[in-house]
């Protein structure tokens, strides 16, 4: 029986992700395996309630299993060829109806899996089902960095629950002392759904497909994958930005029937930081100055994630000028070079009522050359 996942998150088929994240958390620490210690029934909630999260806090995912349900999630799935046979199949339907139900038409089918069986990359009519090599879905995870972290680089290790092939049943899930082969279909794993010139079959529904059959695997519940914690060391690369893909190879959903692991995206999310901003591969920072280093020049010392650099102040420079240092800004992942670093000088007044700095700042206003907002009009 296909599982609801809207029902076992105890949420509307219209719920927002956020709804359905906040509603995920709030299971996971009632159910995880750490508060629920020998609970076999905790556990099994758990893995029902990630295996449904992993679906529905996924957007594509969603949209797949919105539209054909658990079959839209198997390893291979082409949707649009899906969506090409499930309209086939009800054209053919419509029109066999109407010629009074005569003749060997498609429409005799119900679903398009009936039509050509298989549209999981498994081979089609002449292999079986769920007996060849398929590679594991892709998974993605986010992350948050600061951003000094995202423009140097770093190492670091990820804690994650992943699904990983039951070792009791080998991925299998069934028990192997109770494994016989199907009678339905003499261990083919598929079974003739039509008859005529043109031969159709599907995957046999006794066996599932796998040409064999047995109790569930006590271990996994006869899901073939048990959740697992993997710590996976992490290289980020210097220069990442915000939404950048960082891939791990092979750390993805486990392979079907021998197949390879899919991968692992890690989606970096940069937070802000309170004196650098980054557009594209430049820097941007202001730096305060004084009124005598802004009328005299002088040369001052600021910060860059390379350390420290001295840069020059041109004498009579206003606040808001910028200073441009070349090479100081962030790594660009494709073309291996970096940016510039714009620093923002901003001229800052002493906040005093002293009577000697009053009189001493009122001597600068003869070096004005004119009125300074006589061209500022609305």
């Amino acid at each position: 029986m296909e599982k609801n996942y809207y029902e076992i998150l105890g949420v509307k088929k219209d719920a927002t992700k956020e709804e359905i994240k906040k509603t995920y958390r709030k299971l996971a620490r009632k159910w995880h395996p750490d508060i629920n210690p020998a609970n076999k029934d905790a556990e099994l909630k758990f893995k029902e309630i990630s295996s449904a999260y992993d679906c529905l806090g996924d957007e594509k995912k969603r949209k797949l299993y919105d539209e054909f349900g658990e079959d839209g999630l198997r390893a291979g799935f082409n949707e649009a060829q899906a969506r090409e046979y499930k309209k086939w199949g009800a054209y053919d339907q419509q029109t066999t109806q109407q010629a009074g139900g005569a003749g060997q038409g498609f429409g005799r089918h119900e679903s398009y899996e009936d039509i050509f069986g298989d549209i999981f990359g498994a081979g089609g009519f002449q292999r079986g089902y769920g007996t060849t090599p398929e590679r594991g879905r892709d998974l993605e995870h986010e992350i948050e960095i600061d951003l000094i972290s995202a423009l140097k680089g770093f190492e670091t290790e990820l804690s994650m629950q992943a699904a990983k092939p039951c070792s009791a049943c080998n991925g299998s899930g069934m028990d192997s002392s109770t494994v016989t082969k199907c009678k339905t279909c003499a261990g083919s794993g598929r079974v003739n759904v039509s008859k005529g010139p043109m031969q159709f079959t599907k995957a046999c529904p006794e066996c599932h497909g796998h040409g064999s059959v047995g109790k569930a695997c006590s271990q996994c519940m006869g899901s073939g994958s048990v959740l697992a914690t993997d710590r996976i060391r992490v290289t980020i690369p210097q220069g990442v930005k915000e939404g950048s893909k960082v891939r791990l190879a092979g750390k993805g959903e486990p392979g079907f029937s021998g197949g390879n692991p899919g991968d692992l995206y890690l989606i970096v999310h940069v937070k802000e930081h309170p004196l650098l901003t980054r557009r594209d591969d430049d820097l941007f920072m202001e730096v305060p100055i004084t009124i005598s280093e802004a009328v005299k020049g002088g040369t001052i010392t600021i910060p860059t994630i390379d350390g420290p650099v001295r840069v020059k102040v041109p004498p009579g420079s206003q606040s808001g000028q910028s200073l441009r240092l070349k090479g100081k800004g962030a790594l660009n992942m494709k073309t291996k070079t970096h940016g510039e670093l714009m620093v923002k000088l901003i001229v800052k007044v002493p906040q005093t009522e002293d009577a000697e700095a009053i009189d001493t700042v009122s001597k600068l206003d003869k070096f004005y050359k004119g009125d300074l907002r006589e061209n500022i009009k609305l």
